[in-house]
């Protein structure tokens, strides 16, 4: 059984602004700085997040796995494991079970607060 996500995250990181993700099944907290910014995502079995691009990317898995396919190279990352994406560079993701993950992105408004 999954632990829920207030044992994962502590209360001040629940209380964090909620993030404005397009994909049902996931959500966010932001945590916002001039130039940069760091979300704290919890994702459910989603399946596949398509391919797309961005600023580069550096996260870290808490709890659950997920396939994470970067320029083409497919691997499956579970709890500890950390990745990093380039700026520019292609990449998917594939959920088959409940998630928590901690990403940093380049962007400093890669999702806007809901």
């Amino acid at each position: 059984m999954d632990k829920p996500v207030e044992t994962i995250y502590p209360e001040m990181i629940q209380h964090l602004p909620d993030a404005d993700i397009p994909f049902k099944g996931v959500n966010g907290k932001i945590f916002q700085s001039e130039k940069h910014q760091i979300v704290f995502f919890d994702i459910e079995p989603i399946g596949e997040v398509a391919e797309h691009t961005h600023g580069a990317q550096w996260g870290v898995v808490f709890e659950g796995e997920m396939d994470l396919t970067i320029n083409g190279v497919t691997k499956t990352y579970k709890n500890g494991d950390r990745y990093y994406i380039p700026a520019g560079v292609k990449h998917s993701a594939n959920f088959k079970k409940r998630t928590l993950v901690m990403d940093f992105f380049e962007d400093k408004n890669r999702y806007l607060k809901k």
